[in-house]
């Protein structure tokens, strides 16, 4: 399959093709220094790299998943270790989503006289939010 029906198939810039072919993502079928051929199985790597990427995969990552021939090979302790990580940033998300919405509605007369405001400020002070530590910082309504 021709580079160009490679990018009218995937949507996968041709820059991006060529990206991949030489981190070792995916491989040409094509001699050197001719225009570039893949295989059909260059769809589904592709796939698997975009949805790996959606996963928060780095490329290093998803690389190691694939084997020479360019089959799938996952690696569950990674994706559970991603899925692990992908929980803990939507739970710290939701507090802070928490924390915005009493913030916009909280009846004290400004936020510095707001218990809970005062005490996602002394969290933030501490450095829980940039070393991802807070689990549950209370319940903001």
């Amino acid at each position: 399959m021709d580079i160009t029906e490679v990018v009218k198939r995937t949507g996968v810039p041709a820059h991006t093709l060529r990206f991949y072919e030489k981190k070792g993502l995916i491989t040409s079928i094509s001699p050197p220094g001719a225009r570039r051929q893949f295989a059909a199985a260059v769809v589904e790597q592709l796939a698997v790299i975009a949805l790996g990427q959606a996963g928060g995969l780095s490329l290093d990552e998803i690389q190691a998943m694939l084997s020479p021939n360019g089959q799938a090979e996952v690696d569950r302790t990674v994706l559970l270790a991603k899925a692990d990580e992908i929980d803990a940033t939507i739970k710290q998300l939701k507090a802070m989503s928490r924390g915005l919405r009493h913030a916009a509605a909280c009846p004290a007369p400004n936020h510095a006289q707001c218990p809970n405001f005062r005490r996602l400020l002394k969290i933030a002070a501490a450095g829980a939010f940039k070393r991802g530590t807070v689990r549950h910082p209370g319940t903001f309504s």
